[in-house]
C-alpha cells in the first residue's frame, strides 16, 4: 500500500487511527496489537506471501534477543557473543539470498562461465529496513541497552507501518519506551493537526515535485541505455533532474512516515535535515538519510576500529562503510561504485581539514567560502547521483563524460533557443528549467518540513493553516492519476 494513494488517505489512515483510539479507552495493550496487526496487513496488501517471512524474522529476533538478555557472567557474557553472532549472520544470510545471491552467481558465471542461476527471487519490500532495525536491536541487547521486552511492543516496533517499507532505521531504545507510554493512547489534537500537515509536506514532494522530474530523469537515462548519446546540455539535465527526484521522493516518504506517525503520537527520528544545503560531504551525510548513517557509524565503522587505530586505518574503515552503504542500496556495481565514491569525497574532505584546520584565505568573508563549499558539494552528489542511477557502469561513464563534453553529441544554437532536449519528444528543457529553478529555491532557502508545525493559540493563524493544509492536500491528491511507487521501496 502506498502512501500516495485514495486507499491509503481515506480508508486505511482513518480506520487504523479511529480503532487505535478507540481501543486504548479499554486497554493499552488492545490498542498496540491493533496498531500492529494494521501493519502487518499494510505490509501484506503488496505481497501476503511475504507477511510470513516477516514474521518468521520478527520471532527469530526476538527470540535471540531473550537468549542473549539472559546470558550473564563471564561464560554466559561468552555464549551471549556467539549468539549474537550467530543472530546477526541468519538477518545477513536472510538478506543475502532475497537481495544479492543472483548478483554474486551473475558475477561469477561471469568470470568462470558456471552458468549457475537460483532463478527469479522476488524482493520483499522493505527488508533491508527490517532487517537493520533487527541488528540494531540485537546489538544493543548484547551490550545491556534494551530495557523492555514486551513482544508485542517488539511486533509494533519491527513492523510500524509508517516506517516498515523505507525507513527511518530505528534504534529499540527511542520506540520502546514511546509505546509504553499512557498519554501517548490518548488523542493529541495538536500532535495530529502537526501530523497532518508534515503528511502534506511529504505528500506534495512527492506528487508535485519528485514525481515531475521523473519523467525528465527517465528519458535522459533511458535514452543512455537504450544507445544513445546526449549532448553537454541533456546530460546535466538528465543529472540535475534525478538529483532532485531521488530528494523530494525520499524526504517526500519520510516527511509522510513521521507525520503519520506523530497522527499516533509517535515521534520516529528525524531522517533528512536539508542535505542539499551541506557546505561539506562530511555535512551532507550528517544530514542525508541520517538514520542509515548512524546505523552505519555505530555497527559498522565503529566496530571496524573507527579513526581508533591510526589515519590509515580510519580511512580504509571509511571506505570499507561507505563501499557496504552503496551495497546496502542495492546489488549492483553501480550502487557499489557510488559507495565507494563517497568513500573518497569524504576521505578528501577529512584530509582537508587536517592538512588545512584553518582558512586557507583569511581576507575572504566566511559564507564566501560557506558558499563554494557548498557549490563543490553539490556539484559532488549530483556526479555521484548519476553512478545511483545508471543502469550499469558502461551507461555511468556515458553519462559522466557528456557532462564534461568528452564523447558528447554536440548541440546546435538553434535547440538551446528552443530549450528543447534532443533525447526527448515531448518535454522541453524550459519546462525543467522552470522546475529545477522552482525545486531549487525550495531546497535552498526553505527551512527544513520538520520544523514547520501546526500554529496553536492563535485562531485566525489557525484557520488559515488548516486551510492551506487541506488546499495543498488537494493539489497533491489531484496528481494521483499518475502515482508512482517510492524510488527507495527498491532497496
Amino acid at each position: 500500500m502506498l502512501f500516495n494513494s485514495y486507499g491509503f488517505i481515506f480508508l486505511f489512515l482513518p480506520v487504523v487511527l479511529l480503532g487505535f483510539f478507540w481501543l486504548a479507552r479499554f486497554s493499552d495493550a488492545y490498542a498496540a496489537a491493533w496498531l500492529a496487526a494494521a501493519s502487518l496487513f499494510f505490509y501484506g496488501y503488496w505481497n501476503p506471501a511475504y507477511v510470513g517471512l516477516l514474521l518468521a524474522s520478527i520471532i527469530c529476533n526476538y527470540t535471540f534477543g531473550m537468549w542473549i538478555a539472559r546470558a550473564h557472567g563471564k561464560t554466559a557474557a561468552r555464549k551471549g557473543k556467539q549468539l549474537l553472532v550467530a543472530a546477526i549472520s541468519a538477518n545477513l544470510l536472510l538478506l543475502a539470498y532475497y537481495k544479492y545471491a543472483n548478483f554474486f552467481l551473475h558475477n561469477i558465471d561471469a568470470a568462470a562461465g558456471l552458468h549457475l542461476s537460483l532463478g527469479e527471487i522476488i524482493l520483499p519490500l522493505g527488508i533491508s529496513f527490517f532487517t537493520f532495525t533487527q541488528i540494531a536491536f540485537l546489538v544493543d541487547t548484547w551490550q545491556g541497552k534494551v530495557k523492555e521486552y514486551s513482544f508485542i511492543h517488539y511486533l509494533l516496533f519491527v513492523t510500524y507501518f509508517p516506517h516498515l517499507i523505507a525507513g527511518p532505521i530505528l534504534h529499540h531504545a527511542e520506540m520502546m519506551p514511546q509505546f509504553a507510554l499512557r498519554t501517548n493512547y490518548r488523542v493529541n489534537w495538536e500532535n495530529t493537526a502537526s501530523g497532518m500537515l508534515l503528511f502534506t509536506v511529504g505528500l506534495c514532494k512527492k506528487t508535485l515535485w519528485a514525481d515531475s522530474f521523473a519523467p525528465f530523469a527517465n528519458a535522459i537515462f533511458g535514452g543512455v541505455q537504450r544507445g544513445g548519446v546526449p549532448t553537454v546540455y541533456e546530460a546535466w539535465c538528465g543529472a540535475l533532474a534525478y538529483t532532485m527526484q531521488i530528494y523530494f521522493d525520499f524526504s517526500g516518504y519520510t516527511d509522510m512516515a513521521l507525520g503519520t506517525a506523530l497522527m499516533f503520537n509517535i515521534r520516529l527520528p528525524i531522517n533528512f535535515d536539508s542535505p542539499y544545503k551541506a557546505t561539506s560531504i562530511i555535512e551532507f551525510w550528517r544530514t542525508w538519510h541520517m538514520t542509515l548513517s548512524r546505523f552505519l557509524r555505530d555497527y559498522l565503522y565503529i566496530p571496524l576500529g573507527g579513526n581508533r587505530k591510526g589515519e590509515p586505518r580510519r580511512y580504509a574503515n571509511l571506505m570499507a562503510t561507505m563501499l557496504l552503504g552503496g551495497l546496502w542500496h542495492g546489488a549492483g556495481w553501480t550502487f557499489v561504485c557510488w559507495g565507494g565514491l563517497h568513500g573518497i569525497y569524504l576521505t578528501v574532505n577529512h584530509l582537508w581539514r587536517e592538512l588545512l584546520p584553518e582558512r586557507p584565505v583569511k581576507w575572504l568573508p566566511v559564507w564566501m567560502g560557506g558558499l563554494a563549499g557548498g557549490a563543490i558539494t553539490f556539484v559532488a552528489v549530483v556526479v555521484a547521483w548519476v553512478m545511483f542511477r545508471s543502469f550499469d557502469m558502461t551507461h555511468a561513464l556515458i553519462m559522466m563524460k557528456a557532462m564534461v563534453g568528452i564523447e558528447a553529441r554536440p548541440i546546435s544554437f538553434a535547440d538551446v533557443m528552443h530549450g528543447q532536449l534532443l533525447m526527448i519528444t515531448d518535454l522541453r528543457g524550459r519546462e525543467l528549467a522552470i522546475l529545477l529553478v522552482s525545486a531549487l529555491a525550495w531546497v535552498w532557502l526553505l527551512p527544513n518540513s520538520t520544523r514547520v508545525k501546526f500554529i496553536n493559540g492563535n485562531f485566525v493563524l489557525m484557520l488559515a493553516q488548516a486551510i492551506a493544509t487541506v488546499y495543498f492536500l488537494y493539489l497533491a491528491i489531484d496528481q494521483f492519476g499518475s502515482y508512482s511507487p517510492f524510488l527507495y521501496f527498491q532497496f
